[in-house]
Formats: structure tokens, sequence, C-alpha cells
């Protein structure tokens, strides 16, 4: 049921057609409609992740049924419940993985992909952090099995993805190496917590992690940057290691690469997008977190860096800057106060 009285209409951003950041424009249109086991959330505040440009691009459509609108993760206030939901009520404050439609006033999702803001957080830092969250745990955690005591390359350690899997990685004991593009990139991760930043622009990273681990390489990688990395990642893996791969911002398709050097050393290739799982997997995804991660950020032990925050009316501005890879950490929209 809803709280009170709810517009008619909300604003919202849309794509025009498929460009460049300045296709995105605002607009106005009816709310979207909670089902059975939805939240309507009034948003405060949305996350600009890295599927969204490549969404305004027309590279990443919304799956069957999900919003059309741009968005993956907001914050704010629960103004209405499907009949079905016992999770939540009318004014809890909840983040939420969204299946789309976040760039806007008012938003659905599950209510098993919601959960509420970490103690002390506010709207900014609480929108920050479902999609890099919800991603960096299944796949470091999960696919990657990372765990005490072992080694992890983080290749992006200052996007939103980078900074939150450096953050997890040392909370839960490992030794944590990253890639940056300048100097002030690696101040920034080695204050949160790096072992090492190898600045791609003047090492070669996967020579630098011979010299770091004395030759036997890290345990586990995460990637976002593809087939230009893929075999010095191979070479940058110890024995049994593990290769995940989140992204393929510089391309895809490998030519060709030593599946002898993968047998020799019992190398594990994996990797997986969040979107197109199904609601029950993204549901025990934040269970997962509840349980594990919940703690942690309350205690304050880890926070999303926020690096701009944008009103709704300037998504493009947000999209430009991203685009840039100039932040550090998290842009963010304010679409509500």
């Amino acid at each position: 049921m809803p709280m009170t009285a709810l517009p008619n209409q909300m604003h919202y951003v849309v794509a025009r057609e498929p460009g460049d950041a300045d296709v995105l424009t605002l607009t106005t249109g009816p709310l979207p409609v909670a089902q059975d086991h939805d939240l309507l959330i009034r948003v405060l505040v949305a996350g600009v992740n890295r599927p969204d440009i490549m969404q305004r691009r027309g590279l990443y459509p919304p799956p069957a049924g999900a919003s059309p609108v741009i968005g993956l993760e907001v914050a704010g206030e629960v103004v209405a419940v499907g009949r079905s939901v016992t999770l939540f009520k009318v004014g809890d404050r909840v983040t939420a993985l969204t299946n789309g439609g976040g760039y806007a006033e008012y938003c659905i999702a599950p209510a098993t992909q919601c959960l509420p803001w970490p103690t002390g957080f506010d709207a900014i830092q609480a929108a920050a952090i479902p999609e890099t969250y919800f991603t960096v745990w299944a796949n470091l955690f999960q696919h990657g099995r990372l765990t005490r005591g072992e080694s992890v390359l983080v290749h992006g350690g200052t996007s939103g993805i980078g900074v939150t899997a450096l953050q997890l990685a040392r909370e839960f004991g490992a030794c944590v190496y990253v890639t940056v593009g300048s100097e002030a990139k690696a101040l920034a991760c080695m204050a949160l917590g790096a072992d090492a930043a190898i600045n791609y622009k003047t090492e070669d990273f996967s020579q630098k992690i011979t010299e770091l681990t004395a030759g036997a390489g890290v345990n586990v990688i995460i990637d976002i940057v593809g087939a230009p990395y893929f075999a010095r990642n191979l070479a940058s893996l110890s024995m049994d290691g593990r290769l995940v791969q989140v992204a393929t911002m510089n391309g895809n398709k490998v030519e060709q690469f030593d599946l002898l050097r993968v047998m020799q050393k019992r190398l594990v290739i994996t990797g997986s997008t969040m979107r197109p799982r199904t609601s029950t997997e993204k549901a025990a995804l934040a269970q997962a977190l509840r349980e594990r991660v919940w703690p942690v950020l309350s205690a304050g032990r880890c926070k999303p860096q926020i690096y701009a925050t944008f009103p709704l009316k300037e998504a493009a501005k947000a999209h430009a800057l991203m685009e840039s890879s100039e932040h550090i950490g998290k842009i963010m929209l304010e679409v509500a106060r």
C-alpha cells in the first residue's frame, strides 16, 4: 500500500537515441507500478555505472520485462510495497540493486534485491553500494574463491569495482595489488590499503607482479579491461590461479592464447555479468552481503569513495566524467533531497 497519495507523473532521464552522453535528457512520464514482490522507491540518489554507458550507446539492452530507463542502483524511501512483500514496509530507507529504472524520481525493485542503509550511511553513500558490491562479492569471492592469506590483482583500482574489490579483499585478509593510470590514483589506492599500486602507463604489470611475488604470481585477478590484458593476466597468475573477467572495456575478442599455460598452471578462467542473473540469484547475493558485508560497512571499515555528485538533470555530465576515466570511486546522481 502507498504511504500517501503519489504524483501521477515523475521526472526521469531518457536517451533519445544511441550515442554520446549528450543524447541524455530529462523528461516526464508515469510512475512505474510495483508488482506483488516489488517495492516502489522514491529515489533520493542513483549511482552511475559502466553498464549505464553501454546501455546509452545501445550496446547493453535491458532484459525482457526490465525498465528501459537507465540506472541499476538507487537509495531512497519505500512509498509502496507489493502484496507479497514482508521484508520491508512503507517508510523504510533502502538501497536497491534494480533491474533498470534508476535515473528517475521513482523506481521499482524486487524486495529481495533491496537492503537497509548500513548504519551511519547517508543516501549518497547507500546508493553507491549495490552495483559494485553485488558484482565484487559474486565475482571475487564466489567465482574467484578469494580467501584469507591469498593475493589478488585488481585492474582499474580506482574504478567503482576496483575500490570495492580493494577494500573488501583487504578486509577479508588478502594481499591486494592494483593497476592505475596516474600517481594520484596510486596514492589513493595505497591510502585505501593496497599493498602495491602499479602504473600501467609506465610499468608492465605482469613484470611487476613477478617482482612483487618473487615469481609466484597472484592467486586471483579481477579484470575490467579485457583482451589486451589477457595473455599478461595468465602470465601473472600463480599455480591454481583464477582469472575473473567482469568487463571488457578495451575488447572482448582474444585471437589466440597458450592453452598449455592454462594446463600447466591449472588455471581457471571465469567471469560473469550481473544484470542477466535471475531474481533468485540476486536475492542470494543480497543475503550474503547482509550477513558478511553489512557488518563491515556498519562498523565503518569499508565505505564507498564518492568522487562527484550531479543533479539528475545533469546525467550527461556524469556520463562524460565517467568516460573520461578521471574519477576515483563513484559518480552519483542526486534525485531528491
